[in-house]
């Protein structure tokens, strides 16, 4: 088992490093290997370099260790469900240093009490998330506001409905996400998002 601690700030200008020290130390009573990854990338994006890489690596009944929730995710509950997806379908064993109710997941054996404390965080989990984003929101919908009144008008980011359509046709090939997003040369998650999409259009 390897304890992979997760740390994301959403600018460079940021110290994405800030809560690594005390995460290193939160995990010194973890008596296992410890691998870092640090990021610097928005909460509200699911294609996240490293993040991806420290799915990608992870191995069955692995650790992921955030200082908090808003610092794995600030997405938006259909795209967070994508990402707690990936997390379960590793195995892997999310514990969050500012929830204690995870912490009993680092020794985590098969007991009716451990399975309710995994339904009660997975619960928890789910509404910092939301809460987390909803934050997010307020403060982007503030900035919008500033913005209207100072006379500027953003203009939105357009999809690559080329790389949509090519993931696609390459899905129904029945060629695997990893394989798509490797020929399309896009993150996983995209992959994810795009094919979620096009069921909900239906």
């Amino acid at each position: 088992m390897i304890v992979r601690i997760y740390v994301r700030a959403s600018t460079k200008e940021q110290d994405a490093s800030r809560a690594l020290d005390d995460l290193k130390k939160f995990a010194q009573n973890i008596s296992h290997e410890q691998i870092e990854y640090v990021e610097n990338e928005s909460g509200t994006k699911l294609d996240r370099p490293i993040l991806n890489q420290l799915l990608n690596e992870a191995g069955n009944n692995d650790i992921l260790l955030v200082e908090s929730v808003d610092r794995l995710s600030r997405l938006t509950q259909s795209e967070f469900k994508i990402l707690r997806g990936r997390i379960e379908s590793k195995n892997l064993r999310l514990v969050v240093a500012d929830l204690p109710t995870t912490h009993t997941l680092i020794n985590s054996e098969d007991t009716i009490t451990n399975s309710i404390l995994t339904l009660i965080n997975n619960l928890l989990i789910d509404l910092l998330a939301t809460m987390a984003r909803l934050d997010n929101d307020k403060r982007k919908e503030r900035i919008r506001q500033g913005l209207e009144r100072s006379g500027y008008k953003p203009t939105g980011k357009k999809s690559d409905l080329a790389k949509h359509n090519r993931i696609e046709e390459l899905n129904r090939k029945g060629l695997t996400k990893e394989e798509i997003a490797k020929a399309v040369d896009c993150g996983i998650a995209t992959v994810y998002r795009v094919l979620k999409n096009k069921k909900t259009a239906y």
